[in-house]
């Protein structure tokens, strides 16, 4: 495809070396790597994943998204995943952008797109599909403008806004639309999502959350789990050890510091637990990581 061949240039063009680069345009940032790259953790905030060349694959809870060129994911809530990229070489690198969504700008254009018709959804916060032509011709008009610096402060916006259009007018639309709702269900699950967020390293329990969001437990830990693939305590474990695995990674801090900083009374839950979602020990698990080819790029 013509198009997705031109937007992998740009991002090539754009991004000359292994790692994520940020660009001109405030919310558009893109991804390059020349090797596959081992499973790393993350938290992934409202947002466009575009991949135009190579392939990765994220985890959220049991869900596997394999995103491919020309296919792309939305984001609608703050996520603990896994992503890591699984085919790229050197003469074909692996080409991505990612674009994180104004939430202003897209409650504005939601008041003014037709709402989809009423279907039912999985509420997942995290899908991947296939991008039609004009998702991707937007995609593609985003990216000149960084070729047109003097353009892009008078169309780069116009641009954004054209791929939020896309989005809100296509098969996402109703699930573009939760990022902005104030009401409902999946609202009630976006704020305990937040919630969690900031205060991951306290103990709590599912009825104070309940409380803090409205909800019953019982409904809580439905619908939090059909929005996350999570219940709320695997999600608030997810975000401690991702939390003490980068303390440890990049401040070059002991096990047992780590353990503590992020809410564990225990080493040695801290390090059974460790090793349960990474497959190894801390310290090993960090000595691996600190020698693997392409450690950093698989966003």
């Amino acid at each position: 495809m013509e198009v997705l061949t031109e937007i992998s240039s740009l991002i090539a063009r754009h991004a000359p070396k292994d790692g994520f680069h940020a660009t001109p345009i405030e919310r558009m940032m893109l991804a390059r790597s020349s090797t596959v790259t081992v499973p790393m953790p993350n938290v992934y905030r409202p947002q466009l994943c575009l991949v135009a060349q190579g392939q990765k694959e994220v985890t959220l809870g049991d869900h596997v998204f394999r995103y491919a060129p020309g296919r792309y994911g939305v984001v609608t809530y703050d996520l603990p995943v896994t992503g890591h990229v699984v085919e790229a070489t050197p003469a074909n690198p692996y080409l991505c952008l990612f674009i994180d969504f104004d939430s202003v700008m897209l409650g504005d254009l939601a008041l003014r797109v037709p709402a989809p018709p009423e279907t039912s959804f999985q509420p997942i916060g995290k899908t991947v599909s296939d991008a039609d032509a004009a998702l991707l011709d937007a995609a593609l008009r985003l990216l000149r403008l960084l070729d047109d610096p003097a353009a892009l402060p008078v169309l780069g916006p116009l641009a954004e806004q054209e791929l939020l259009y896309r989005l809100l007018a296509g098969p996402d639309g109703a699930r573009m639309r939760n990022i902005t709702s104030s009401q409902g269900r999946v609202a009630q699950v976006g704020r305990a999502i937040a919630w969690i967020g900031k205060n991951f390293r306290e103990r709590f329990s599912i009825e104070r959350l309940a409380v803090e969001v409205g909800m019953s437990p019982s409904s809580l830990h439905e619908h939090f789990r059909a929005v996350t693939a999570m219940t709320p305590l695997q999600f608030q474990k997810q975000l401690r050890l991702q939390d003490a695995r980068s303390l440890m990674l990049v401040q070059n801090i002991d096990v047992a510091t780590a353990a503590l900083r992020v809410g564990y009374e225990s080493s040695s839950q801290f390090s059974r637990e460790y090793r349960r979602l990474f497959g190894e020990p801390p310290a090993r698990d960090i000595a691996r990581l600190r020698a693997s080819p392409g450690f950093g790029s698989g966003r």
